[in-house]
């Protein structure tokens, strides 16, 4: 839920419905009874410099709001400002500090309301094109030593995961660990997959990139049956768009290349990624930097995408999809948003090339984004946490996770075969997909909710599809730009026109994050309690280099379990068992009832971390002492070799600073007799004597700044608020010389 931001849509729309004319929108808005609820609404609101501005409310989409059913009964009866939209899905935020600028990167992931439920219940599609477990995933890049709006620097780029658009389903009455993929209906004219990619060309344009995860080679035909038939639906349709605008399908068999001890399947990943990166682009709301204009780099140049006045938009998405579309689609997502990141940063002007390595502050705090963001909405779809994480596929994971991965594939089949019927009814329920009436069975009567998902059972349709024009009127005019965010008339009915007091909390973006008129408690403060990449991932010597940037070794990381003793034990116990166990087991070894590999419970907290500082261990007869290395040397705890005795310049320098500390606390021995008559000021008095000219303890005189200096600081408040002033010749001439000096 937010009570100032619209969760159902992307930033790129957010921000890009900001920037359409006003004028526009006001006179194609008409004012409704709903829009003037209350009747002093706009008492004393000036539209011409006074103190009203106007705001510009989007309606949502619905698609990702899963309380649109509840608010249907009040959405006439009361104010907007009292329908909050809720989203399903997961949300998380983590402050990456780059010398102590502070970067927010936050993972919010929309899941579909339509054709919703559990693992094996709903696979597919339903007659209206929406898939099963879609979740849009956005990750946004926001810079916050500004906040605003208008001025702040912002990047986002959104990919996709779900079920593969067709008809088809799984029988799990058998109770067998995989139930074979059974296609339920024939369509020869992927009536099924238009509609699903309609919509998508719909919200995000050209172009449309599908990656396959599925296995393409079996012994007994299984998930095969399902890549065989998307291939000819996705043929069939490329047939009638436009070259330049066509579907691009991307096949990879994950699972046999993680087989393979010949190749690294993060690698493989990575040139995909880049390539898809590439052709989508990304959303930034400022221009490139003159910078990167000056020094362009190559994988820059070739950056897809849209790019406007006010930076670049993102043209097309990446449709990641595995049988599940759980551990092996959080891996594909992982790596593909881990190049876009990259490219994120890179556009802010953080990182001096577009590519970011394994092992370093800022990948390892992206990861747990992702493994959090993995873990949610693999519970949420298929009963348990993710079964194979991004360690698995590096295989650097430890040999206690194919433990916890038989576990989880346990959990997972549990609740598939136990739970999900229950979990399925309370979704129906929630969703308004099934409503209770008199005379009707309940719904806990019912055989099957497939009348309920697909709506063509229940009635003929009047109007038909195209077999050739499948694709909504208008979408391909505006291509590769995506159709909800064209300035047309049917987009601009979507917008409301509402004014605000300019100190209105509702806008006022600083009184809303600071609360300046509560009591604020810094240990329930997010900003300062969120994940930091400095307190939570970067090593704790001070001789390390402090960029999250720079590659760590496997063992160095800011989560230490050296601080609690019962933490100190059992990593202790840990490793002993590890070094008298048996190597783990292969990864064909490891069984699991999920088409998608497996994977390991998140740990709990106060567990060991797998990132942890190494302890010594050894052992002398039958008992086990902990040494842990105390006493460190000079230069690991300060950074600089201490020499033995100080050099002369040093000592006289010290013997004056102690002289100074001496001779301003002497006292004046004829008047220090106590006497109650005496007044105070002659009881102590501290004579000021010092060997420097100004600056004692009595008497600073502050450092005069000269008018340069008064400028460039009023320069820098103006930058700030957004007022950038133009370069001159000068600038630029300093500035070729800085490049020249330090880069040629």
């Amino acid at each position: 839920i937010s009570y100032s931001y619209d969760l159902s849509h992307s930033l790129q729309y957010n921000l890009t419905v900001l920037r359409m004319p006003l004028e526009t929108l006001k006179s194609e808005t008409a004012q409704t009874r709903q829009d003037s609820f209350d009747i002093f609404e706009d008492e004393g609101l000036s539209t011409q410099g006074g103190s009203g501005v106007f705001g510009i409310c989007s309606k949502p989409y619905e698609k990702y709001v899963w309380n649109a059913n509840l608010l249907e009964a009040v959405r006439t009866a009361v104010h907007r400002d009292w329908l909050l939209y809720i989203i399903h899905g997961f949300c998380g935020q983590s402050k990456l500090l780059i010398y102590g600028r502070p970067i927010y990167v936050t993972l919010i992931a929309r899941r579909s309301s339509k054709f919703a439920g559990t693992r094996f219940l709903k696979r597919g599609s339903n007659s209206e094109g929406d898939v099963a477990n879609e979740v849009e995933t956005e990750q946004i890049l926001y810079d916050a030593s500004v906040m605003s709006f208008s001025a702040g620097s912002y990047s986002s780029y959104v990919q996709v995961r779900g079920s593969v658009p067709l008809y088809w389903s799984q029988d799990i009455s058998t109770m067998m660990p995989k139930p074979p993929i059974t296609l339920d209906q024939a369509d020869p004219y992927a009536h099924v997959a238009a509609l699903h990619f309609d919509q998508m060309l719909q919200r995000f344009g050209s172009p449309i990139i599908i990656l396959n995860l599925v296995k393409e080679r079996e012994k007994r035909k299984h998930e095969r049956i399902l890549s065989e038939e998307l291939v000819a639906a996705v043929t069939y349709l490329n047939q009638f768009l436009p070259p330049e605008h066509a579907i691009i399908y991307i096949p990879w068999d994950m699972a046999k290349y993680t087989k393979s001890k010949l190749c690294n399947v993060l690698d493989r990943l990575n040139v995909i990624a880049e390539s898809v990166v590439k052709k989508t682009g990304f959303f930034v709301n400022r221009p490139d930097s003159y910078c990167s204009i000056l020094r362009p780099d190559e994988k820059w140049n070739e950056l897809g995408g849209c790019v406007v006045s006010t930076g670049r938009l993102q043209t097309g998405v990446l449709r990641t999809n595995c049988v599940d579309c759980l551990d092996r689609t959080n891996t594909a997502q992982f790596m593909v948003g881990k190049c876009a990141l990259a490219y994120q940063l890179y556009s802010l002007g953080l990182i001096d090339k577009p590519n970011l390595q394994f092992d370093t502050d800022a990948v390892r705090l992206f990861e747990e984004l992702y493994e959090d963001h993995g873990d949610t909405l693999s519970l949420q779809y298929g009963g348990s946490q993710l079964v194979h994480r991004v360690k698995t596929y590096r295989k650097i994971a430890p040999w206690t996770q194919h433990s916890k991965d038989i576990m989880q594939t346990l959990s997972r089949y549990y609740s598939n075969a136990f739970s999900d019927a229950d979990r399925q009814d309370s979704i129906n329920l929630f969703l308004g997909v099934f409503k209770p009436a008199e005379g009707k069975p309940h719904l806990w009567e019912l055989p099957t909710d497939f009348y309920l998902h697909h709506k063509n059972t229940l009635g003929l349709s009047q109007t038909r599809q195209s077999y050739t024009y499948w694709w909504t009127t208008g979408v391909l005019k505006h291509l590769p730009l995506p159709f909800d965010e064209v300035a047309c008339a049917e987009n601009r009915r979507k917008l409301t026109v509402k004014k605000f007091h300019k100190y209105d909390e509702e806008i006022d973006i600083h009184n809303e994050f600071f609360r300046p008129y509560e009591l604020s408690s810094f240990d329930e403060t997010f900003c300062l309690a969120m994940t930091n990449s400095t307190r939570d991932f970067m090593p704790k010597n001070v001789g390390i280099d402090p960029s999250p940037f720079t590659v760590r070794k496997p063992d160095e990381t800011g989560k230490s379990v050296l601080g609690n003793k019962n933490n100190r034990e059992e990593t202790v116990l840990q490793r002993k068992t590890a070094a008298s166990a048996p190597p783990p087991p292969s990864e064909e070894a490891v069984s699991s009832s999920s088409e998608d590999d497996s994977g390991t419970d998140k740990e709990d907290e106060g567990a060991v971390s797998q990132r942890s500082t190494p302890v010594k261990v050894t052992d002398t007869g039958d008992n086990t002492k902990i040494t842990e290395n105390v006493v460190q040397s000079t230069k690991d705890v300060y950074g600089v070799n201490l020499s033995d005795i100080p050099s002369e310049d040093d000592l006289a320098i010290y013997a004056r600073f102690v002289q100074l500390g001496q001779s301003q606390h002497k006292q004046d021995k004829g008047s220090q007799q106590f006497c109650s008559k005496c007044p105070l000021d002659k009881v102590i008095n501290l004579i000021p004597i010092s060997s420097f000219s100004q600056d004692n303890i009595y008497e600073v005189q502050p450092p005069r700044a000269d008018w340069k200096s008064i400028e460039i600081f009023h320069a820098h408040i103006q930058a700030g608020r957004g007022n950038m002033q133009p370069l001159g010749r000068d600038d630029f001439l300093m500035y070729r010389e800085y490049i020249r000096n330090r880069y040629m």
